[in-house]
């Protein structure tokens, strides 16, 4: 019977000792001529390999090198190594695929540490990295736990449209689509792109957000979620944007803010539990990491918190909540105010910026803070109003080292309220028309909110930059994959 290959991460589990197995993986270092250490990602680890030359033959030595892919079968015993429990005497070694040692001295692969912008040259190879391997595996568990959080909750699935013919946010730039031909563009009468010509006979574009789609579901089968990508043509080419990113908007009908803070907190907290309960190694790894790179930065740089610490900040204790107009007064009242230390100006109507957001987290409270009854002003249209007249139904959901994770509302349910907001904010009756009409039949009060994923895998994992908790980054002057 052929053995069927196992992956490190089960045989760590399992023991398995005194068993004979079959692994596969790439080398990470070959010393001495016996001692092989591989790795096949299931995990951090890798599995020390040994072997006995003289079982081999000396084409299979020499074929041994750092980056090569190689199958080994032998048998499992205990490790007297550091930080190993278990090793493979090895005693049959295959060489799958070679690795040609000048190559790899050029790239990641090299056994040593490298920056992040290295690592980020070389995008196509860092899954191979301790650290990539880490963020991805966390990237996974966390998509994971989105999904069964509110699976568990009787919430429904739904595929939000990528091709869209709305503006949910009202702002932004939007990707274009089209199917004709760039040069020949057909023109109406007056000189303008004739989109009637086009494959949907509109103009249409990829989407900014699944909301008000997820609205549509969520007024008939009550409460729904979108997890889907997102794309936003913005000319930002910073540490905290990406062109293409992942958004999770849920949407519960029969609801109000108070519901929608209560949902918003439940989930973050079961998610950052599930990373710490789940992907201990990895989350080891990426704090010592984290801990190494603060001792090159000023003491004003470092962060006060490990990365287990942060996770624990959200997961022990309760969210403080206060108004818009409540965190302004703290802010006002600060000493970073007051010594004119804040680059951006604090005054009410006016957006907070993230130096803001992080001052009230980290400095003032000590915990994540939620922010609701914003001013009308700064906020979409769809957003409910409140008797003020000069505030909504909105919240943002703040957290350490990062800021504004969740932005979230009651929608407007309202139909006469919501056609006057549609004139105030410009937007045409007849674009929004299928969204206008879930007000005319049954209206109910809702709620739901955004978060965007990639800020939470940065989060989880303490980097520091977007483009290193997604796989395949898109960024001005960056698609090369």
């Amino acid at each position: 019977m052929v053995m069927k290959r196992k992956k490190i991460k089960s045989l760590i589990e399992s023991g398995a000792i005194g068993s004979q197995v079959k692994v596969s993986g790439w080398v990470r270092s070959f010393r001495n001529d016996r001692f092989i250490a591989i790795n096949d990602g299931s995990c951090i680890k890798t599995m020390q390999i040994v072997i006995e030359s003289e079982k081999l033959s000396p084409n299979v030595l020499t074929q041994i090198t750092v980056g090569s892919a190689v199958t080994v079968s032998g048998q499992v015993v205990e490790s007297q190594g550091r930080g190993q429990t278990i090793e493979i005497h090895a005693d049959d070694i295959q060489v799958i695929g070679h690795a040609e040692t000048e190559a790899v001295s050029k790239t990641i692969l090299q056994p040593k540490r490298h920056s992040l912008e290295t690592l980020r040259e070389q995008a196509h190879l860092r899954f191979r990295t301790n650290t990539f391997g880490a963020v991805f595996r966390i990237r996974h568990h966390l998509a994971f736990a989105i999904h069964k959080f509110f699976n568990d909750r009787g919430f429904f699935y739904l595929h939000a449209p990528i091709i869209t013919g709305s503006d949910a946010e009202g702002a932004g730039e939007m990707f274009k689509v089209t199917s004709m031909d760039l040069k020949s563009i057909p023109k109406n009468d007056v000189g303008e792109v004739d989109f009637s010509e086009d494959f949907f006979g509109k103009e249409t574009h990829l989407t900014v957000s699944g909301q008000l789609e997820a609205e549509l579901g969520a007024l008939g089968l009550g409460q729904v979620y979108t997890f889907g990508p997102t794309f936003r043509a913005e000319n930002s080419n910073t540490s905290r944007h990406l062109a293409e990113f992942w958004m999770i908007e849920p949407e519960i009908a029969f609801a109000d803010l108070e519901d929608d803070m209560d949902l918003g907190e439940e989930f973050l907290k079961y998610c950052v539990e599930y990373i710490l309960q789940n992907c201990k190694e990895d989350i080891e790894f990426l704090e010592n990491r984290s801990v190494q790179e603060d001792k090159g930065k000023p003491q004003a740089e470092r962060n006060e918190l490990t990365l287990t610490e942060r996770m624990g900040l959200i997961v022990n204790n309760q969210f403080e909540r206060i108004t818009y107009t409540k965190a302004i007064e703290v802010l006002e009242n600060s000493k970073p105010y007051k010594k004119k230390k804040f680059k951006f100006p604090i005054e009410w109507g006016k957006d907070l910026a993230s130096e803001h957001e992080r001052y009230l987290v980290e400095k003032h409270y000590k915990k994540p803070v939620i922010i609701y009854n914003y001013p009308a002003s700064i906020k979409a249209f769809y957003m409910r109003n409140n008797d003020d007249n000069k505030t909504v139904a909105a919240m943002d959901v703040l957290f350490p080292g990062i800021g504004e994770i969740i932005g979230g509302s009651q929608r407007e349910e309202r139909l006469d309220v919501l056609k006057q907001k549609c004139m105030e904010f410009d937007i045409p009756e007849e674009h929004v028309w299928w969204y206008l009409e879930t007000r005319k039949f049954g209206t109910v009060p809702h709620a739901g909110f955004g978060l965007g994923f990639e800020r939470l895998v940065m989060f989880c994992t303490g980097m520091t930059n977007i483009r290193d908790v997604i796989p395949f980054p898109r960024t001005p002057k960056n698609a090369e994959f």
